[in-house]
């Protein structure tokens, strides 16, 4: 999660909500990203999209059948379906977000009954600092 952090500390320092996520196979981080909407004109460019393209980039397969999807972020439902549609092997994230969080914060789209790919999730890893970075910047906006 701290690589994720990384990641979230240099999408801030270019002006992007700070979210940060890195994909891991066996121990080894494959692939990194975060928050790129405003640099690439792209509303799909979330920190989870980026890192997940970069990792199916690496593996020559768009299913991460392997793969550990760190965010600092609890995902939102478009990233959530794209992890079901990868077939991620499991999720780690950070700060839970109760206005827009597809993980059951706000929404239940992973894990869901009625799709068909599940996966591990773990929450709440670092949450403090996660949260703290998405804090300070919003406070920085507001002033």
């Amino acid at each position: 999660m701290q690589a994720g952090l990384d990641e979230a500390r240099l999408a801030a320092a270019a002006g992007e909500v700070p979210i940060g996520a890195v994909v891991v196979v066996r121990g080894e981080i494959i692939a990194r990203g975060q928050n790129r909407v405003l640099r690439d004109v792209d509303p799909t460019a979330h920190a989870e999209i980026v890192a997940m393209r970069a990792a199916a980039h690496v593996l020559g397969n768009y299913r991460l059948l392997d793969c550990e999807l760190y965010v600092t972020l609890e995902p939102c439902a478009m990233c959530s379906g794209a992890m079901v549609h990868s077939r991620l092997a499991r999720l780690i994230f950070g700060a839970a977000d109760p206005k827009a969080g597809a993980v059951g914060s706000a929404l239940e789209v992973l894990n869901h009954p009625r799709l068909n790919h599940k996966m591990a999730v773990t929450a709440g890893v670092l949450s403090e600092e996660c949260g703290a970075i998405l804090k300070e910047f919003f406070r920085a906006r507001r002033e």
